[in-house]
C-alpha cells in the first residue's frame, strides 16, 4: 500500500493543545469495526461499553522527564532529548542543533550537576551519551529533565502530571500511552465493578511509533523496536477472560503491540520481555485482539495504518472526516475512538 493513502486533512484547530480539565469528559466515537457504523459519547461511558467477562489491557509504562536544556562548553544552548538507555549511564539521544553534539563534546546541565559526553553519532543521527553525575541519576533527572511533549502541542503543560496515566508505574517512557489519559480512578472502580478484568503490561513509548511514514511504499517503512514486559499473572488474567468467552480490548497501540508480540497463532498470551518492532498494517491478521481503545492518529502515521488494519482503511478514513466535521478534538490531549 501507499503512504498517501494515509493521508488527511486536519484543521489545526483540532489539535488539542491542553488536557480537559476532567480526563474522561473527553468525546468518544464508537466504530464498528464490521459495518463502519458510529456513534458519539463521552469517553465516561466507555462503561456502558464493556461487558462483564471482557478484559481491557493497560500499558502502565511512566513518562520520565527526558527533555533535558543545557550548555556547550562554548556556552551554546544544546537541548538533549533521551530514548532508550543503553547500559549504565550510556543513553541513545536526539540532540539538537546537531552541530554543538560532535564526538567528544561535553554539554553540562544544572550547573555541572550533571554533565554529558558525546560518545559517538550513529547512522540515523542519534548520540550516544555518557552521563556523569553524584548521587543517583533518577533523582538528578526528576530536578533539572522536563516532560518531552511532541512537537504539535505548542502551549505550556500546567501539570505535568495530566500526561501520565493515572496508573502509570514503570519509568521508561519518552511519550504517553495516550489512550489511557482517559481514563480516571473513578472510571476504573466503575468498570471493575462490572466484573470487568484489568490485565496490566508495560511498552517504553519511543518517538520511532510516532513519527510519519517517510517511504512511498509502507512495506519500506522500518519501526524503532521498544522493550516491554508482560508477567506470568497478567497473561493468565488475559488467556482466562479469552477462553471465558470475554473480549480482549487493548487501551493504546502501545498495549495492542505488545499483545500482538507475545501471542501465539492461537491468540494465547505467553509472558515475556524484549525489544518488539512489530508494524500493523491493513493485510494484518490480529491474533489476540478484539477490539481497541486509542485516540486519533497523525495522518501517514504508522498508527494510523494500525488501526486500520483492524478496521479496514475506508471505514476509518471515513470516521476521520466525520470526527473532523463534528469538532472533534485530535492527538496527545484530544477525544477516543472505540474500535468494537
Amino acid at each position: 500500500m501507499k503512504t498517501n493513502e494515509f493521508f488527511y486533512d486536519l484543521p489545526a484547530r483540532l489539535i488539542a493543545q491542553t488536557p480537559l480539565a476532567d480526563r474522561s469528559a473527553s468525546r468518544l466515537m464508537i466504530l464498528d469495526k464490521e459495518t463502519g457504523a458510529t456513534e458519539h459519547k463521552y469517553f465516561r461511558d466507555i462503561a456502558d461499553c464493556l461487558n462483564a467477562g471482557d478484559c481491557l489491557v493497560i500499558n502502565d509504562t511512566k513518562v520520565i522527564p527526558a527533555r533535558l536544556i543545557g550548555q556547550s562548553e562554548t556556552g551554546a544552548r544544546v537541548e538533549i532529548l533521551l530514548l532508550t538507555r543503553r547500559s549504565g549511564h550510556v543513553w541513545e539521544t536526539l540532540a539538537k542543533p546537531g552541530k554543538k553534539a560532535k564526538p567528544g563534546a561535553v554539554i553540562n546541565f544544572g550547573g555541572g550537576e550533571l554533565s554529558a559526553r558525546v560518545d559517538e553519532i550513529l547512522d540515523d543521527g542519534k548520540r550516544l551519551i555518557t552521563f556523569t553525575f553524584n548521587g543517583i541519576f533518577e533523582a538528578v533527572l526528576d530536578k533539572l529533565g522536563k516532560t518531552p511533549l511532541p512537537p504539535y502541542i505548542t502551549e505550556e503543560l500546567y501539570d505535568e502530571n495530566r500526561y501520565q496515566t493515572v496508573y502509570a508505574v514503570h519509568e521508561g517512557s519518552v511519550a504517553a500511552p495516550t489512550a489511557g489519559l482517559h481514563f480516571t480512578e473513578k472510571l476504573l472502580r466503575r468498570i471493575e465493578s462490572k466484573n470487568v478484568h484489568i490485565a496490566r503490561l508495560t511498552l517504553h513509548v519511543g518517538l520511532g511509533t510516532f513519527r510519519p511514514v517517510k517511504t512511498e511504499d509502507i512495506n519500506d517503512h522500518k519501526i524503532h523496536s521498544e522493550y516491554y514486559n508482560i508477567e506470568d499473572s497478567q497473561a493468565d488474567i488475559i488467556n482466562s477472560a479469552r477462553r471465558a468467552g470475554g473480549r480482549i480490548i487493548a487501551v493504546g497501540t502501545t498495549s495492542c503491540r505488545t499483545l500482538e508480540s507475545v501471542s501465539d497463532t492461537d491468540g494465547n498470551v505467553h509472558a515475556a520481555s524484549g525489544w518488539t518492532d512489530i508494524f500493523i498494517y491493513p493485510g494484518y491478521r490480529f491474533k489476540a485482539l478484539d477490539a481497541l481503545i486509542t485516540n486519533f492518529h497523525l495522518p501517514e502515521s504508522t498508527l494510523l495504518m494500525l488501526v486500520s488494519a483492524l478496521c479496514r482503511r475506508e471505514n476509518i478514513m471515513r470516521a476521520y472526516q466525520e470526527a473532523i466535521d463534528n469538532n472533534y478534538r485530535f492527538f496527545s490531549f484530544g477525544d477516543a475512538m472505540f474500535i468494537k
